[in-house]
């Protein structure tokens, strides 16, 4: 069998210095002084914080089904999970009225906690009528000169059938300087008019009945603009909340700007749970079913938003009736013992390698440190990104890589030793047997890779931490194996030392079952020394 062609010669210095480029990076990025350089760990290890929700049906007097209890928990587990990979808990206890959900997420904000989980999410999109004061408008004076009595304060939502005088009265008694009032939670009906306040509290607003609702949302996520001017939550629709956007685009963009008076304007309310989160002008109709929402939102904000219009409306209104703090079921003793497993597993394995593959098994330990470092590192980012936890499962799949780096050292090595007893040089065997080799490498590591997101999209909790480790380290293993392995292996391979095949190298030829050509070259050498000496 002819041996694989090498299309061009290996660039070994090219490779180590993008993989230091991709470890200085990283290093600058976890590292970096005044930031938290730690890893987040889960409930198992940390503790964190839980919440006790009773549910109340939307409609007074109706009845809360299992399946409602079941549809709520997969949307606050979503939630969560968009904090990042933070191993939450999400449970309930007893059936029916008498029921209870239990969110325990490890580290979190006890606020932001209860915030997200609890928020019903109603979305609509409503025509601007006028703007107003955010203050309680003072009445006109009465015909006979008194002062009229102060305008009794509404029942949040205010809304009507019509923007009737009544509708306006009750308008005007709206403060929307009151935290209350512009805080949310109070769903409103997107089919009547509504009087709201702007998230902030400093502007009123009457709305028409809305033109798009949520349940036309298909997709949410928080976006950084290329002016970098803030963050936004873009928004696609379905084909329905398209439509009715372009519709009510080209209505609106052709009125004047928003004014305060009677008289209707070219801008849109985006309402959540009651508030107006962001009213932008229609200065052109829009077609194509996308929008974004602008409000000076903080990444985190944004985050959050996106998060919640994504998983939908909750089934039942969430009343938390017990926030507390909760310490860590395993513990540090626990963390402890599984890293120190970590660490004796790698200096097995190394230890193996090192007597085994003696100067190839210096490359191999170097590579698992390696390794080793840069997945820690990761880790820091990814904590720092995109919430990524770490559990005592977690620590199980950091382990588990160990052996799957290992292999591929393994696969590597023997290919070499194969292409040298087949009469190779050294240099060459570098070469075609990293080709022949590489096969096998990215075919294992491709399993793994595969096993670990069936995992992570059929498991909840801490198999899922698993699943997520086992997944990262997978790809580092290729990293190091193509960007350190096999070019660190190239360079000592063109050694003279190396190509002498000495007992220390592991290629000398009793190693390698007696036949090989650095054994044969090494014998030629040692039998012209003979008979210049003789001569």
């Amino acid at each position: 069998m002819a041996p694989p062609s090498v299309s061009s010669q290996p660039k070994p210095l090219r490779l180590l210095s993008a993989l230091l480029v991709l470890i200085v990076g990283l290093s600058v990025w976890a590292f970096w002084p005044g930031t938290d350089t730690s890893i987040k760990l889960g409930l198992d290890l940390q503790g964190g914080t839980q919440v006790i929700l009773v549910p109340t049906p939307v409609v007074e007097g109706a009845e809360i089904t299992d399946e409602q209890l079941s549809q709520a928990v997969e949307i606050i587990r979503a939630r969560v999970d968009g904090l990042g990979v933070a191993e939450a808990e999400v449970t309930t206890q007893g059936t029916g009225s008498g029921s209870a959900i239990v969110v325990s997420v490890p580290g979190a904000n006890q606020d932001r906690v209860v915030d997200l989980v609890q928020r019903t999410a109603l979305l609509d999109f409503r025509p601007v009528w006028t703007l107003a004061n955010p203050g309680v408008e003072t009445p006109p004076a009465n015909p006979d000169g008194t002062t009229p009595a102060p305008l009794p304060a509404p029942e949040l939502p205010v809304q009507a059938d019509e923007n009737s005088p009544e509708f306006q009265t009750e308008a005007a008694a709206l403060d929307c300087t009151i935290p209350e009032n512009y805080a949310g939670g109070s769903p409103d009906n997107p089919d009547l008019w509504l009087a709201a306040c702007e998230q902030t509290g400093q502007v009123k607003y009457l709305l028409e009945p809305a033109f798009i609702k949520g349940v036309n949302v298909t997709g949410a996520e928080a976006v950084l603009p290329t002016n970098g001017l803030g963050w936004v939550v873009s928004l696609d629709f379905d084909s329905d909340g398209a439509a009715a956007l372009a519709d009510a685009s080209t209505e609106l963009s052709a009125l004047p700007e928003c004014g305060a008076g009677a008289s209707p304007c070219n801008a849109f309310a985006i309402v959540l749970d009651g508030v107006v989160v962001s009213a932008p002008r229609f200065n052109e109709p829009i077609i194509g079913g996308s929008a974004q929402i602008e409000g000076n939102f903080t990444a985190e904000q944004a985050r959050d938003l996106a998060n919640v219009l994504k998983y939908g409306a909750l089934p039942v209104k969430l009343e938390p009736v017990d926030v507390t703090s909760i310490s860590a079921t395993v513990g540090s003793d626990q963390l402890r013992a599984g890293i120190i497993a970590g660490l004796l597993g790698l200096a097995l394995v190394t230890l193996y390698l090192l007597f085994y593959y003696r100067a190839l098994g210096i490359v191999a330990a170097l590579s698992l440190v390696i390794a080793a470092g840069l997945s820690y590192t990761l880790f820091v980012v990814l904590s720092k990104t995109i919430g990524l936890t770490i559990t005592l499962a977690g620590v199980a799949g950091a382990i588990v890589a160990i052996g799957i780096t290992a292999d591929s050292f393994i696969v590597y090595f023997e290919r070499i030793r194969d292409e040298i007893r087949d009469g190779r040089s050294l240099r060459q065997a570098c070469d075609t047997g990293w080709i022949r080799a590489r096969r096998t490498l990215l075919a294992a590591d491709f399993i793994s890779i595969l096993a670990a997101v069936v995992l992570y999209l059929l498991s909840v909790g801490s198999v899922r931490g698993f699943a997520v480790v086992l997944g990262l380290t997978t790809i580092i293993d290729v990293i190091i194996a193509f960007w350190f392995t096999h070019p660190l292996t190239v360079l000592i391979g063109r050694t003279k030392w190396m190509q002498r095949g000495s007992k220390l190298t592991g290629l000398d030829p009793e190693r390698l079952g007696g036949a090989s050509l650095i054994g044969a070259v090494s014998g030629q050498s040692r039998r012209r020394r003979r008979e210049e000496v003789t001569s």
